[in-house]
């Protein structure tokens, strides 16, 4: 069984103090054994010894002889020796046993109140450690108050190091969202540029179909950018918070979506229930559209496919947005793979022209943002359930 430190000090206090009482007890019946055979030297002498004053002792009217009286003198001071024996060894010891108890309980309090801001800085180093995102956690500090010494230099330490780690993640969300936001112009210029040598009419059918090729690469690196720019802006908690309905959201997508899902002949059923949240509503369009978009596009090629998006207000003040749709089987374990950036199955990387493979990445920060989660786990015959849970909307 593993011991606390705080037990283990309050263990290290008794026994010290229980080792400090013996040794004082030991101490005093040497010096009281000494001084009593001093003072019995000076008045008597020494009873038992051969330097010894000739005293007569009067016993009952009697006057003894001087070997009585030294016999006499020996036995009172054996008497003295036991009374003091047993006053001071063996009640110095039981008073020693519960002051010693006493002692240990004072030092499991003393304990607990020296070890309290280790507990502070602990329970800091969790709630940054359960964080959904490690750099989201980075945030709080342990501000631990208090005299300058090793336990305050320790929280001192500590908050400095998670600051520049959390400098380290602003800085490299603000290097990708820069990279990306640079990276559209030349984008746009080369489709620009593609579609006019297309549209001349010179352009030979040659010239058109590396145009075409070229147009549709182009779109997937854009995809690919705009993935990447919300990707950084879903990972900032969201504080400026709107009134958003999600069975609105729900509808709105359904909408939108719907060519593509007829196009991939996937049947979308619809089941908007009120469900008021707060947030973006622009990220929370998203989040629901890579949803469904996910669940239209890994469907059954078959036309039996089908996709099945329902809002609604769950218990202890969340409301969720589910996600179900037919496809192939999904093992347990590939679950987890799915919302990494550019991941799907059985930990492949991709980047399709319909797809930049951001798509669940996307989804985990904007509900994370939210104050909410996303969670996933494969359909009895193939498919998948996808469950967004966000903080429901205080009236």
């Amino acid at each position: 069984m593993r011991l606390s430190l705080r037990l283990r000090l309050t263990v290290v206090y008794g026994a010290l103090f229980m080792l400090a009482g013996v040794v004082l007890v030991g101490v005093t019946y040497l010096l009281f054994n000494q001084e009593l055979v001093r003072i019995f030297e000076e008045k008597y002498g020494d009873p038992g010894g051969n330097r010894h004053r000739f005293i007569s002792v009067i016993k009952d009217g009697v006057m003894l002889s001087p070997e009585e009286s030294q016999r006499l003198l020996a036995e009172q001071e054996a008497d003295l020796r036991a009374a003091a024996t047993t006053s001071l060894l063996a009640q110095g010891v039981i008073a020693v046993v519960v002051v010693a108890c006493l002692a240990t309980a004072l030092g499991w309090v003393v304990a607990g109140r020296v070890l309290a801001p280790l507990h502070k800085v602990t329970a800091t180093a969790r709630r940054i450690a359960a964080a959904p995102d490690a750099d989201r956690g980075l945030r709080e500090r342990i501000d631990l108050d208090g005299p300058i010494d090793e336990v305050k230099e320790l929280a001192d330490t500590f908050d400095a190091m998670v600051a520049r780690l959390d400098r380290s993640f602003d800085g490299q969300r603000r290097f990708v969202a820069n990279a990306s936001h640079e990276l559209r112009t030349p984008l746009t210029l080369n489709r620009a540029l593609v579609e006019l040598a297309m549209h001349r009419r010179s352009a030979s059918a040659d010239v058109k179909r590396l145009g075409e090729s070229l147009l549709e690469i182009n779109v997937r690196h854009e995809r690919l950018i705009s993935g990447l720019l919300l990707l950084a802006r879903a990972e900032h908690e969201v504080t400026d918070r709107s009134p958003v309905d999600l069975a609105d959201v729900v509808a709105h997508v359904v909408a939108q979506t719907a060519p593509e899902a007829a196009q991939e002949k996937v049947t979308v059923y619809e089941e908007a229930f009120p469900a008021p949240t707060t947030g973006d509503a622009l990220l929370l369009e998203r989040l629901v559209t890579n949803l469904v978009e996910n669940g239209v596009r890994h469907n059954l090629s078959d036309g039996t496919g089908w996709v099945r998006i329902a809002s609604r207000t769950a218990t202890g003040g969340r409301v969720t947005v589910t996600v179900t749709n037919t496809g192939p089987v999904v093992p347990p374990y590939d679950v987890p793979e799915l919302f990494k950036p550019f991941r799907r199955l059985n930990g492949e990387r991709t980047v399709t022209g319909k797809s930049a493979g951001l798509g669940l990445s996307i989804v985990r920060s904007v509900a994370r943002a939210h104050g909410g989660d996303v969670t996933a786990h494969p359909r009895e015959g193939g498919g998948l359930v996808m469950t967004a849970t966000l903080p429901r909307a205080v009236p």
